[in-house]
């Protein structure tokens, strides 16, 4: 449930996102529906479903291919995230065969001080894996907004037929972007983007890793692999002291001062229909990945044509929700709406 700073934050993102004018030739509404105990339904038609525009319904499309997935996963590279990092050193090939699928293909940066982009857009797990093994860290910010940013901007470039999904791997709060929420969220709501979120604790993620010795720290191609052979040359086993990632009073102060910042994750998520979860240990990470491509998987592909000509304020943000017929027990979640035609 969102806290009141969360929803006065929603509200006056909504406000300065009044100002922006784009134009959406076609609507996508990924939509998921699950009943009381939380168990996707499957199995509904056209006829079932009832989509809203500004509490108007509206003829609908359901894609029943399922279009291939294009996913850009942005990960934060700050001091603070090296425990994070050696977690999703090893979910390459979740990402890329479960989460993108077959048919999909995936890229990966990260942000700190700046964005870099690591992978271009491939289908090959051994790649990604290999890219996201070789991430370190580097400065001390948060460019969360920036990185969003650039993911979207990756996506843009992406064929219309594609799904397009960011996901997220970083902390709630935003640290020196240069990029404003308003125009970020008025892009992904744009090109049909859906945000999904993993969050993570600074200050917990140090405590779920095992000790670490002089060779975990040697780059990934320069490891020595520990054999039976008693003359051939063994892995550093030295062990090396533990790294919390920063800390000390005026961190302490300074994160202090970010919680007056916009909550990121539910503003991103709900205005798209994505979902934000959070982790703590690597097997937790694997869990919501599950989560996530379970969902993505699972949902009803929505499309619709906003018909301007019927729209008093041409470029006005139209809400949009979706309705199982003669179900209110069930849940439906999809975006929380598009920007009207020009």
């Amino acid at each position: 449930m969102l806290t009141r700073a969360a929803i006065a934050a929603s509200v006056v993102v909504a406000a300065a996102l009044a100002q922006f004018k784009s134009s959406v030739p076609l609507v996508l509404a990924p939509t998921t529906i699950t009943d009381s105990r939380g168990r996707y339904v499957d199995g509904l038609h056209t006829d079932d479903l009832i989509l809203y525009d500004n509490n108007v319904p509206q003829p609908i499309q359901l894609d029943w291919t399922g279009n291939p997935i294009s996913l850009v996963v942005a990960i934060q590279a700050s001091a603070n995230s090296g425990p994070v990092i050696d977690k999703v050193g090893r979910i390459g090939i979740l990402l890329s065969q479960l989460l993108a699928a077959a048919s999909g293909e995936t890229a990966m940066l990260s942000f700190s001080d700046d964005v870099k982009v690591h992978q271009e857009f491939t289908a090959d797990s051994d790649r990604l894996t290999h890219s996201l093994r070789m991430l370190r860290t580097e400065g001390n910010n948060a460019h969360t907004l920036d990185a969003i940013e650039q993911a979207l901007n990756l996506l843009a470039l992406r064929p219309a037929s594609q799904r397009r999904i960011v996901l997220m791997v970083g902390e709630k709060r935003d640290r020196g972007s240069i990029a404003k929420l308003p125009q970020v969220l008025a892009l992904a709501q744009r090109i049909n983007a859906t945000v999904y979120w993993l969050t993570f604790s600074s200050f917990l993620e140090p405590f779920t890793l095992k000790p670490k010795t002089k060779e975990d720290l040697k780059p990934e191609a320069e490891r020595i692999r520990k054999t039976a052979c008693t003359l051939c040359e063994q892995p550093d086993e030295t062990p090396v002291p533990f790294q919390p990632g920063p800390g000390g009073p005026i961190y302490a102060i300074g994160e202090l001062a970010r919680l007056h910042q916009p909550d990121l994750p539910p503003i991103f998520t709900r205005a798209t229909g994505g979902r934000a979860l959070g982790f703590v240990r690597k097997s937790a990470l694997e869990n919501v990945i599950q989560t996530i491509a379970d969902e993505v998987h699972r949902q009803y592909m929505i499309s619709f044509e906003p018909k301007s000509a019927d729209d008093a304020q041409p470029g006005a943000f139209h809400s949009i929700r979706v309705a199982v017929k003669g179900r209110p027990d069930l849940k439906v979640t999809t975006r929380a709406g598009y920007w009207a035609l020009q």
